[in-house]
């Protein structure tokens, strides 16, 4: 399929209504998904209808022979990705976060996750990130694809770790969930990492007053934030987690000397990486201040990213509150 379906069609203009005042993206996943399979000649990919939103036009243009076009039919696509596998090659599965893993679970659990096969599964339009509305924002993701054995789940905090974040996924031996939001502007704080490594986190600022944990979008507001508490005589320790699972360890003995924590994802707050924080803390019996910023407990409307992310709590001022706050109950 060369031409835009209309469901394609439909998300490239959500995307373009998006981006009108910024130049064409750089394709960042697209370009390090082909330099992956160059390297290693396995690596497969496929599209659900959906190549210039997953930026795989650039596999299918470059390698053709190695791509596959599915259609409307995630739960298929996962099926034969899982065959592909136990074949010997590497599929690199592809769609909007929330058909790529809510829509084809029990395909994702029977045919990936159980048997360990090595499919990667890479979603893009993470969280609040669309005009589209609940039938296209992904805010359960997270949970869904940390509860599922022998899946590793990843988050790159920007453009510029994607790189090192594709060659590390198709290096690792097993089920990967990869979140992505693909390349607008956001995320250009962030700088890049030559090594990154499944599993540990990155410290982008230290201080002594706090912690903040981020991943995905979350972590260039976090660094936001982090400045914006320092003009007030607070210095918090940033943190990059972008591996939401398995959660680095070490962050237990890093949040033991603060004071507080909080955590900070583009998700619901049930289940992603602010349970997943949680969970360690408690358990490495860590006594400190904790608060999630994230999606309470509700649906979100369509609309631009920064009106949702300022109507649902994923602010610079929603994370400057919430240290705040923290801060405050741990003094009483």
């Amino acid at each position: 399929m060369t031409a835009a379906s209309d469901r394609e069609s439909l998300e490239v203009l959500d995307f373009t209504e998006r981006n009108t005042s910024v130049a064409p993206a750089v394709k960042h996943y697209g370009e390090a998904l082909v330099e992956a399979a160059r390297r290693d000649p396995r690596i497969v990919c496929l599209t659900a209808d959906l190549t210039l939103p997953t930026e795989t036009d650039v596999f299918r243009d470059m390698l053709p022979d190695r791509f596959h076009q599915v259609g409307i039919a995630e739960a298929n696509m996962i099926g034969i990705a899982g065959g592909l596998a136990r074949s010997g090659e590497i599929p690199f599965v592809h769609s909007f976060c929330v058909f790529a893993t809510r829509r084809c679970y029990d395909q994702i659990a029977m045919q990936v996750a159980y048997p360990r096969a090595n499919v990667k599964i890479v979603g893009v339009i993470p969280g609040l990130t669309t005009l589209l509305g609940v039938s296209h924002q992904a805010i359960d993701d997270l949970a869904l694809m940390r509860a599922l054995p022998n899946m590793t789940v990843i988050e790159p905090a920007g453009p510029s770790d994607v790189r090192a974040a594709v060659a590390a996924v198709a290096a690792h031996e097993g089920p990967v969930y990869l979140r992505l939001k693909r390349a607008d502007g956001m995320g250009q704080r962030v700088k890049a990492t030559p090594d990154f490594q499944i599993g540990r986190m990155r410290v982008l600022r230290q201080g002594v007053d706090g912690l903040l944990v981020a991943c995905g979008m979350m972590v260039e507001i976090a660094l936001c934030a982090a400045e914006t508490l320092a003009r007030e005589g607070l210095w918090v320790t940033v943190v990059d987690m972008p591996t939401v699972k398995p959660l680095d360890p070490d962050l237990a003995e890093l949040a033991r000397g603060m004071p507080l924590v909080v955590t900070a994802e583009n998700h619901s707050i049930i289940g992603g990486l602010g349970s997943a924080v949680a969970e360690l803390l408690l358990e490495a019996d860590v006594d400190v201040g904790f608060r999630r910023v994230g999606i309470g407990d509700v649906f979100a409307e369509g609309g631009s990213t920064a009106y949702l992310f300022e109507k649902y709590g994923l602010s610079e001022r929603a994370i400057v509150d919430a240290v705040k706050a923290a801060r405050e109950r741990k003094r009483n």
